[in-house]
């Protein structure tokens, strides 16, 4: 994908008629993230006229890319799971995602590794995941399938029967409580997975994985333990390219349905009329009157500016300051000399600490001096990501958000770069800092400057029962009758499935509404 792909509409266009002046439905989406993307090709192959404008120049949202001295770098995500809930995307109007997107296996999942040497690879091949358990505890392979049971179990109840049913109002969430509680929904993510097994190391490598949807494992639902049956059954999947080309392939595809890309003009203002949303104002100055409009901004941002001026704008903006937001993130991305292939795609390299440095990031938002790094390198799946005989990495770590730790980011981006680079070398690189050839690194200031994320949160709202459902934003307002959520501020959460469920939900009460 390139910046060309879609060119961006001009100011000129400020005088196209009213969208609904031909007499069809139309609707509007607000960011062309997954969320917005997904919400749009399913309205637009239901047959509603749909238009996605994007305040940046590429779409992807926090899937965007750069290119720099022949390097490909993912902004992000980078793990690509229950491939099946894109592949719908393509087949409600007959075609397939492969005229797109090529998918590519990843094997292992993800390998895991501790200061004391110790790694574990994590996969869903049976045999070969139960010798890595038996490593570590040969007790632990009999409770690690009872743990499997119980991901099946919350996979059923949270994924297939509610992720993708909206939680417009309580009695819903009272009738999803006692699947819940026969759950044990209340305890975490960390405390189910020690009740069955008990090799330390063993627990850390099976409830990290809230970590890559915003969640603190000591504090997320167990219900969320449902990641692990999405990687058994569905895999994890790479995007030849890069995800930037899964947001290509959507983006394509979308517009081969009809629908329009507007990009580089964002949106500065929703207008409203009593309990109605009725047009978009871009900076640029377009405006334009849709039937319905959803908004994939980030939802403080949506609601805080968006529609500041309205009375529901500044109510819901005064109780979302009240909720938890994820944490943030500080990203490293470099291009290196040499191909790496005994470095698999996906690496947890654990520090010292696990319980105590999430509370340092989550509850005491501080900098600690040690930290664990999510190491992603596409380059042995996908070695065109790089020039040849060179490879693309990103060293990722969870920080606090900027509302618990007010850095100057300015000033401490380069020195933890540095720490990150050097924590690299000492464990899996030598000679790293003398083989990099481009570099670069991305801080909570620019997920709130590029992405509007509320105190540069990277996931939005916390995904805590007490934030989950019809405790998250709602997929359409409660007040505003034609205005939705769609993305990791609204149910079911963050996450490539999570925000793709959310199209679903929220994609459902729209048709229903403009088919009234």
């Amino acid at each position: 994908m390139n910046a060309e792909m879609t060119t961006p509409v001009t100011p000129s266009d400020a005088t196209m008629p009213d969208a609904s002046s031909a007499g069809d439905k139309s609707a509007c989406v607000i960011g062309a993230g997954f969320g917005g993307l997904a919400l749009a090709i399913r309205l637009q192959s239901a047959g509603i006229r749909t238009t996605v404008v994007e305040a940046r120049d590429k779409p992807g949202g926090r899937a965007y890319f750069w290119e720099r001295d022949g390097f490909t770098f993912d902004a992000g995500p980078t793990v690509i799971t229950d491939p099946d809930c894109l592949k719908e995307l393509w087949a409600l109007s007959g075609h397939d995602i492969a005229e797109d997107v090529e998918l590519m296996p990843v094997m292992p999942f993800y390998r895991l590794a501790w200061p004391d040497g110790t790694q574990f690879d994590y996969s869903n091949d049976e045999e070969q995941l139960f010798r890595e358990i038996a490593q570590l505890n040969p007790a632990d392979v009999a409770g690690y399938q009872r743990f499997l049971d119980y991901s099946e179990a919350v996979y059923q109840e949270g994924y297939v029967k509610l992720g993708h049913v909206p939680f417009l109002d309580f009695k819903s969430m009272l009738k999803a409580a006692p699947a819940l509680a026969k759950q044990r929904a209340w305890r975490s993510v960390y405390a189910t997975v020690a009740s069955y097994v008990e090799n330390e190391k063993l627990r850390e490598a099976l409830s990290f994985h809230t970590l890559l949807v915003g969640g603190n494992p000591m504090k997320t639902s167990s219900i969320y333990a449902l990641i692990h049956k999405l990687e058994v059954d569905g895999g994890v999947w790479w995007a030849k390219g890069g995800t930037n080309q899964l947001i290509a392939g959507m983006v394509r595809h979308f517009e081969r349905l009809g629908g329009t890309l507007r990009l580089h003009d964002p949106v500065v203002h929703i207008h409203t009329l009593g309990k109605q949303v009725t047009e978009v104002e871009t900076h640029s100055g377009w405006r334009q009157r849709f039937d319905a409009i959803a908004s994939n901004a980030d939802i403080m941002h949506s609601y805080k500016d968006l529609l500041a001026g309205s009375k529901r704008g500044a109510d819901y903006s005064r109780s979302l300051a009240r909720k938890s937001f994820s944490p943030s993130l500080f990203v490293v991305h470099f291009g290196i000399e040499g191909s790496w292939p005994g470095i698999p795609h996906h690496m947890i390299l654990f520090g010292p600490r696990y319980k105590g440095l999430l509370e340092d990031i989550y509850d005491h938002g501080v900098l600690p001096q040690d930290f664990s790094i999510y190491l992603h390198h596409p380059t042995v799946t996908d070695p065109s990501m790089a020039p040849e005989g060179m490879s693309t990495f990103y060293a990722l770590i969870p920080v606090a958000h900027m509302g618990k730790l007010a850095l100057d980011w300015e000033e401490m981006g380069p020195l933890l770069e540095k720490r990150i680079l050097e924590e690299l070398e000492h464990r899996l690189i030598p000679g790293l800092q003398d083989r990099i050839v481009t570099k670069f690194h991305y801080a909570p200031r620019d997920f709130a400057m590029d992405l509007n994320a509320h105190m540069g949160s990277a996931f939005s709202l916390e995904p805590l029962l007490t934030q989950s459902a019809w405790f998250r934003g709602h997929n359409r307002d409660d007040v505003l009758d034609n205005f939705y959520l769609v993305g990791a501020g609204t149910h079911p959460g963050a996450g490539i499935p999570g925000v793709v469920g959310s199209a679903k939900a929220t994609a459902g009460l729209m048709l229903e509404d403009l088919a009234g």
